[in-house]
This record gives C-alpha cells, sequence and structure tokens, in this order.
C-alpha cells in the first residue's frame, strides 16, 4: 500500500462514492437558516465540546498530537499542519450539513474510508498537503448531510480505528512567537492569532460558497489558511492552502513560485460547491517577513476580504 499512494501523492483527487448521502447540486433557493442547534449530543458523541464560529458554524478539533512529524527538516508542530476537524452547521430543524478535514497516517487510510462509507459518510478527496514528510500523512476530506449526533457517531467510530487523541483536550496553554506579527499581520491583510506555538491566519473570500444550495461559511473550510511555525532568527516554516477560482490559480501559483514557495499539491476539496473552488497547499521555511510579502501579493490575485485597516 504505501508504494500505491506514495506513487499517487501529488494525484489530483476527488471522487463520489455510490450509495452515500452526498448528492450533487442542483438548482435551488439558497437555504434560510436553521434555528440554533443543542450541540450537546454532538459533543457527547465526539467526546468534546466544539467551537461556535460565524455562520452558525460549530467546529470540532482533532489534532494529532500523537504524532511527531518531520518536513524538511522542521519537526511539525500539531497546530501547524496536524490539525483534523469536523464542522457541523444545521439545514433544518433536525438535519445538519458535516464537513471535515481527518489527518491520518496511511495504513489509517483504508479502514477509516471503509468504516466511514458503512456509516453514510462520503469522502470527496485524498491528499498530501506537504511532501517529503516522515512519517507520511494524508488529509481525508469527509462530508455529509443527516441528523447531527448520528453525523458525530459515524465519524468517532472512524476515529476510534486511528490513534488520533480522543479525550478531552486540555485547555490550550498561552503562547507567543518571536516573529514580528505586525509586519505579517499587515502583508497579510487580517490578524493573526497564535495556537500552540504557530502564528495563524484565515482569510475568507468574497463570495458565498454552497453545498447543495446550503451556504458553507469559512469555518467550514471556505477560507484560505496560513500558517507561520517560528525556525529561528526570524525566520519561519509557512504552509497552508489558496481557495480560489479556475481563473485565479495560475495566477497565484505565478507570484508564489517567483517568491521561492513551493507548491506541494493542487485539487479540489469537495464534490459540488457552487462556485467551484481549487486549492493549492504551499510550503517555504524563510524569513517570515519576506514570506508573507511574498503571501499577501499572492492574496492579491484573489477575490478575498481583508481589513482595510492592515491591507
Amino acid at each position: 500500500m504505501r508504494n500505491i499512494m506514495r506513487s499517487t501523492r501529488f494525484a489530483l483527487l476527488a471522487f463520489a462514492i455510490p450509495g452515500v448521502a452526498i448528492t450533487q447540486a442542483k438548482p435551488a433557493k439558497p437555504a434560510k437558516p436553521a434555528a440554533p442547534a443543542d450541540w450537546t449530543v454532538v459533543d457527547a458523541a465526539l467526546g468534546r465540546s466544539g467551537t461556535m464560529m460565524p455562520g452558525d458554524v460549530n467546529r470540532y478539533a482533532f489534532g494529532r498530537g500523537d504524532l511527531s512529524v518531520v518536513s524538511h527538516g522542521v519537526t511539525v508542530k500539531t497546530s501547524f499542519a496536524l490539525g483534523g476537524w469536523l464542522a457541523f452547521r444545521m439545514t433544518s430543524a433536525q438535519d445538519a450539513m458535516m464537513m471535515g478535514d481527518l489527518v491520518l497516517l496511511e495504513s489509517e487510510v483504508a479502514p477509516v474510508i471503509a468504516s466511514l462509507q458503512a456509516n453514510g459518510v462520503s469522502q470527496s478527496a485524498l491528499h498530501n498537503h506537504m511532501n517529503g514528510e516522515t512519517p507520511a500523512v494524508w488529509y481525508l476530506h469527509v462530508m455529509a448531510h443527516g441528523n447531527p449526533a448520528a453525523l458525530a457517531r459515524a465519524a468517532r467510530t472512524a476515529l476510534e480505528l486511528t490513534k488520533t487523541p480522543l479525550g478531552t483536550p486540555a485547555p490550550a496553554a498561552a503562547s507567543t512567537v518571536d516573529l514580528d506579527t505586525a509586519a505579517i499581520n499587515r502583508l497579510i491583510g487580517v490578524p493573526g492569532k497564535v495556537v500552540g506555538g504557530v502564528l495563524q491566519y484565515s482569510v475568507p473570500r468574497v463570495e458565498t460558497i454552497r453545498s447543495g444550495g446550503h451556504e458553507m461559511p469559512p469555518g467550514m473550510g471556505t477560507a484560505t489558511p496560513i500558517n507561520f511555525q517560528p525556525t529561528g532568527d526570524g525566520k519561519a516554516a509557512i504552509i497552508g492552502d489558496f481557495v480560489m477560482l479556475a481563473s485565479e490559480v495560475n495566477l497565484v501559483i505565478k507570484v508564489l513560485s517567483e517568491g521561492g514557495i513551493m507548491v506541494t499539491t493542487i485539487h479540489s476539496h469537495w464534490l459540488d460547491e457552487s462556485p467551484h473552488v481549487i486549492m493549492a497547499h504551499f510550503w517555504a521555511n524563510d524569513d517570515a517577513v519576506k514570506l508573507a510579502r511574498v503571501l499577501g501579493a499572492a492574496l492579491d490575485k484573489t477575490k478575498s476580504k481583508r481589513a482595510p485597516g492592515l491591507k
């Protein structure tokens, strides 16, 4: 399996599986926002509380703190590139939409997919974010619609087949980064936050992105994430993925490539989103402000929402 998966690490994978709950988007009037949900049953099924985000999204973190991953000589922090997640949003009084990105080892991919399929959860993409890392890490995107508690139980059953820490997570300790955050904020154009020793950004798009007629707010994965992990002397490793329209893809790639930022993979994350968006993941390790300048120039090629006071 390792040889097969290694040979396809840069393939563009997004596939539909027959017999599951996801259907292609049909022309429909935009769905009205559902009433606020009681998330306690989902919390109980997943063994933790979620974080409420704008747009009535409840997002649950499943970081792979059990892994020790090294990429290009950098020991990867969990909050840098190993942060799996599931996000829920009610679409009616009884039903929810679930999206997620599960961080898996190669040996975990097949059993997790089999479990999800058996319980009605679809897979929409499988790919790498980094390259050359040890051990190899895969990212499995999942999506489903239905009873939120049932969806949560299906996801938990699959996660139990992995070594993902599933106990109640400890509160995040306060941390700082030895980087010029003010300069980086101005160049990225949105304020960052420090989580687990990593400076994180989330840059939403101007458009409303929908799946099956239902809005997917930024918390469901439609914003561009950018992470800086300090590596000393003002340098940082960076990782993230640009969320782009087809017309923006090569404009962004050109800026990144000319600026010394390596594009590691290009693919889609969903099956039926509208408008259709493509993701380009990237990696570099260099002066943090220099890299932020390149990232800001690449964001200029996209229709992204950036704070006027910072940009």
